[in-house]
C-alpha cells in the first residue's frame, strides 16, 4: 500500500532531506586522493547530529555506518573503512539518510576522485541525467513504471545498463515503504501517481552488464563483471504542480 502524505508530513521529510543535502555538500569538499572512507562517514554522522537529525542508516538491519561509500565497481552499500583510501581516477557513490521528527530523507551522489577517465565521467553524467529523467516522470496522472522506463531508456540508449537487483522505494515514516521502484520497466504500468506520494528515486547504472553480487561482508553489492557503477538519488514528492525534490536546496 502506498501511503499518501499530507503537506505537513512532506515538509518534515524535506527537513530531513535538507540535512542530507547539506551533509553531502560537505562531503563533496572532502573527496580527494588520500582520504579514507571512514573519515567521510564520521563527518556525515557528526553533521547530521549537529543539525538536529539522526543518521538513518546506522544500525539499520545491522548496517555499521551512517554513510554508504561505494567505490568503483561497488554498486551500493559499501561499508566505510579506514583501510579504503581513495586514489586518483576512482569514483565514489555516497548514499546518506537522516531522520527528523520521525520522518526520513534519503539521497545519493557519485563523485570523481581527482581526474577520472572520460568513460567514467560519461557514466557519472548519464546516471545523474537518468535520475533527472525519472524525476520528470513523477507527475500526477502518470503511472509508477513511467519513472522506471524513463531511467532505463536514458541509460541504455547511451550504452550503459541499469541495475535490476536494487531500485528506488517509497519513503516517509520508514526508510523503505511501498512501492518498490525498479530502474527498468514498461510505460503505462503500475499504480497511478497521486499527489502526496513520496519516493526515493535512485538509478544505479553500470558501465558493463547489469548483474551484481554481494561480497563476503554481507552488504556491499558489486558489479559481476568488475565494471564501474554510478548511483544518484533524490527523495521526491508528487505534487499537483509537479515533482518536488525534497533533498535539494
Amino acid at each position: 500500500m502506498i501511503i499518501l502524505k499530507s503537506l505537513q508530513e512532506i515538509e518534515k521529510i524535506r527537513s530531513a532531506g535538507l540535512i542530507v543535502a547539506d551533509a553531502l555538500d560537505g562531503i563533496r569538499e572532502m573527496v580527494r586522493p588520500g582520504v579514507n572512507t571512514l573519515a567521510l562517514d564520521e563527518f556525515a554522522e557528526k553533521f547530521i547530529l549537529s543539525a538536529g537529525g539522526k543518521p538513518a542508516f546506522k544500525g539499520y538491519r545491522g548496517y555499521p555506518g551512517s554513510l554508504c561509500t561505494s567505490v568503483n565497481d561497488q554498486v551500493v552499500h559499501g561499508i566505510p573503512s579506514r583501510d579504503v583510501v581513495l586514489k586518483e581516477g576512482d569514483i565514489i557513490s555516497l548514499d546518506l539518510g537522516a531522520i527528523v521528527d520521525g520522518f526520513y530523507g534519503d539521497a545519493a551522489i557519485t563523485l570523481p576522485v581527482g581526474r577520472i577517465s572520460p568513460e567514467a565521467e560519461r557514466l557519472v553524467t548519464v546516471t545523474e541525467e537518468s535520475l533527472s529523467q525519472g524525476i520528470a516522470a513523477a507527475t500526477t496522472g502518470n503511472r509508477l513504471y513511467d519513472i522506471s522506463h524513463a531511467v532505463q531508456q536514458h541509460a541504455e540508449s547511451r550504452g550503459f545498463s541499469v541495475v535490476r537487483d536494487f531500485g528506488g522505494h517509497g519513503i516517509g515514516r520508514s526508510l523503505h515503504e511501498d512501492p518498490q521502484i525498479p530502474n527498468f520497466g514498461e510505460r503505462d504500468r503500475g499504480p497511478r501517481l497521486r499527489s502526496g506520494m513520496v519516493f526515493a528515486i535512485e538509478p544505479m547504472v553500470n558501465a558493463g552488464g547489469s548483474a551484481t553480487m554481494i561480497t563476503e561482508d554481507g552488504w556491499t553489492a558489486v558489479t559481476a563483471d568488475g565494471s564501474f557503477s554510478a548511483h544518484f538519488e533524490h527523495t521526491v514528492a508528487v505534487m499537483p504542480e509537479g515533482p518536488w525534490i525534497l533533498t535539494r536546496r
